[in-house]
């Protein structure tokens, strides 16, 4: 496994995080172990979870958070990892109802530093913004947690450039590090207009990936392997039985099925997959990328594992996009 430091911190991260949002609850927990187990095996140590993973399902709250956390006692390996959650998520039940402010952002934090049996998260972000909530309050309330050892480093998910940027702009004058990463959709994949239902998610487009290279600041996307259209089970010629999934819903056009070919193509020649090759896509970009995966068979884990082995050039990347311009 391929290693880099998170820009801004002393962090050496695994390039391919992840996801642990289905482990112990969609996933059962003996596969959720293996799973873990192999991802650590071969050399990946940043794991991704959120106080608000599976909090979709009839089970537990937060029980990401609470096997991730009955996973790393067993091992005895929390020192080994770099473990990132979120807070700040809005109730399931009342999506239009902002949780940023200095109270909901402790109780979650608390929540999570229990649920994972740690006494710190080594990179914590806020999951959604509250824009009437002023950035000052919200960069004080993460320095607090800094100051008392809860958490390392910050960065936020769901965010806007002109948010970040503000916030980031009080951090430098006050002398503190500030966001340190950015985790928002993206992938090789261009998303249909209206295929997101919540508005209040951020997708990352070129204009993103402007501010990323010139800033330096890390990106942790989400989504990295576009739900699976780059898998080989989505063909242009095939696409109208599959148009009303999650995935045709997100992803079929033309634009896409374009890419799908070209990236299927760069695979051949390299003697590799199209799944490796969208996640090759993302880590070639003058700026250090970690694309989360969110695999659920161990099989599919490995695949995307050797993406970060699959060394292409940023020309390369930007070949899979119409124009060359890899955003």
């Amino acid at each position: 496994m391929k290693m880099k430091t998170i820009t801004r911190t002393d962090l050496v991260a695994s390039v391919i995080s992840l996801g642990t949002a289905d482990l112990g609850a969609s996933v059962p927990e003996k596969e959720s172990e293996e799973l873990l187990n192999l991802y650590t095996d071969r050399g990946g140590n940043f794991l991704d979870t959120a106080e608000v993973y599976a909090n979709w399902l009839p089970i537990e709250p937060s029980s990401s958070e609470r096997f991730l956390g009955k996973w790393m006692k067993s091992r005895g390996n929390r020192n080994d990892l770099i473990v990132a959650t979120k807070g700040g998520h809005p109730r399931l039940e009342t999506m239009t109802v902002p949780r940023i402010t200095p109270a909901d952002m402790t109780a979650d934090l608390e929540g999570s530093l229990r649920r994972l049996g740690t006494d710190h998260i080594d990179l914590y972000y806020l999951h959604r913004d509250d824009p009437t909530v002023p950035v000052e309050t919200i960069v004080e309330t993460l320095e607090r947690f800094v100051r008392e050892g809860k958490i390392r480093y910050y960065g936020c998910s769901n965010w806007t450039i002109a948010r970040v940027e503000q916030a980031n702009e009080y951090a430098v004058g006050k002398g503190y590090t500030g966001f340190v990463a950015v985790q928002n959709l993206w992938n090789l994949a261009e998303i249909n207009p209206g295929a997101i239902p919540d508005p209040t998610q951020v997708v990352t487009d070129a204009e993103f990936v402007e501010w990323h290279r010139r800033t330096g600041i890390a990106a942790v996307p989400y989504s990295s392997q576009a739900n699976g259209f780059f898998s080989g089970k989505h063909r242009r010629e095939t696409a109208a039985e599959l148009s009303g999934s999650g995935v045709g819903r997100s992803y079929y056009n033309e634009t896409n099925f374009a890419r799908l070919e070209r990236t299927e193509r760069l695979a051949r020649e390299l003697g590799s997959t199209s799944t490796q090759v969208a996640l090759a896509y993302l880590l070639a970009h003058p700026f250090p990328v970690f694309p989360i995966v969110g695999c659920k068979k161990k099989e599919h884990l490995l695949d995307s594992l050797s993406a970060a082995d699959l060394a292409i050039d940023y020309e390369t990347a930007a070949s899979l996009v119409d124009g060359g311009n890899a955003y």
